[in-house]
């Protein structure tokens, strides 16, 4: 009687489930904003095709086995049985994935500009000779909540999201519903200079800036190993500089994003970010 397949057999069958059929069975939601992260009760995953981290418990792993032990807290053998019995007797189903929202920009509301002007000069300490051409150019402006709003644009300067930044006494941050992420950033200035340096705000970018005027500084909105755009970025001959934030998640970032693209290099503020650098507690 012929034997049935071995266990490493198995294993390698299961192994190569794709990591998103995995987590729609498991019932986590994808996130609308950046199609690589999705939010599981074990909190939010970031999948780079077989490869997954949870960036807030600082675990991560690759294939579907590790995944299912990850999101279930099962052994490895109990996790191979989970995914025989969900994906062994059938095809692999394509996993749902949310309809692509359409981007809301938030209105310009001009009569709060001084409230957010004020915040970003006396509270972040950038300088107004950076914030005045992105006011007349449409780059920064005021919503009806006093945010201050920082457009990311594609390589053809169309608006493509915006980063949401409040001004009032309680820390926030947001992004426009709608934004894509993975089409265009937030850059400073718009022509390329003698390097870059990928920040993990507007904020940042506007502060390396100030310190390194001779860079172009650009915000990956939030810190992210391989946004798509940057394999377009990686093509110009300027040197790259990875300026993540100096904390545990913006130096995972910054290994990951390095190993992915070894040319890139680490640029690490002295100061947890680039805005805490540019001012210094007295």
């Amino acid at each position: 009687m012929p034997s049935g397949p071995t266990w490493q057999a198995r294993a390698d069958q299961m192994r190569a489930v794709p990591l998103a059929a995995v987590l729609d069975r498991s019932g986590a939601v994808p996130d609308r904003a950046d199609p690589h992260k999705w939010h599981t009760a074990q909190g939010v995953l970031s999948v780079t095709g077989a490869k997954f981290i949870n960036w807030r418990l600082g675990q991560g792993g690759g294939g579907a086995i590790d995944l299912v032990m990850h999101l279930q807290g099962l052994g490895f053998g109990q996790a191979l049985e989970w995914l025989e019995a969900h994906f062994a007797s059938s095809p692999i189903p394509p996993p749902s994935t949310p309809p692509r929202l359409p981007l809301r920009l938030p209105l310009p509301v001009p009569e709060h500009l001084a409230q957010v002007r004020r915040y970003l000069v006396e509270q972040r300490r950038l300088p107004t000779a950076l914030l005045d051409p992105l006011i007349q150019a449409g780059s920064l402006y005021a919503d009806a909540r006093a945010n201050a709003v920082f457009l990311l644009r594609d390589p053809r300067g169309r608006p493509v999201g915006a980063e949401l930044r409040g001004t009032g006494p309680l820390p926030w941050r947001g992004m426009a519903p709608g934004s894509r992420k993975d089409l265009g950033a937030f850059a400073i200035p718009d022509a390329p200079l003698h390097a870059c340096v990928l920040c993990e705000s507007a904020i940042d970018a506007l502060s390396c800036h100030a310190l390194h005027p001779s860079a172009r500084c650009l915000s990956t909105a939030g810190a992210r190993p391989n946004p798509a755009w940057l394999t377009n970025l990686l093509a110009h001959p300027e040197p790259i500089f990875c300026g993540f934030d100096a904390d545990d998640t913006g130096e995972a970032m910054a290994q990951a994003m390095i190993a992915r693209h070894p040319s890139i290099r680490r640029l690490r503020p002295t100061a947890k970010d680039w805005n805490d650098v540019l001012r210094p507690e007295p």
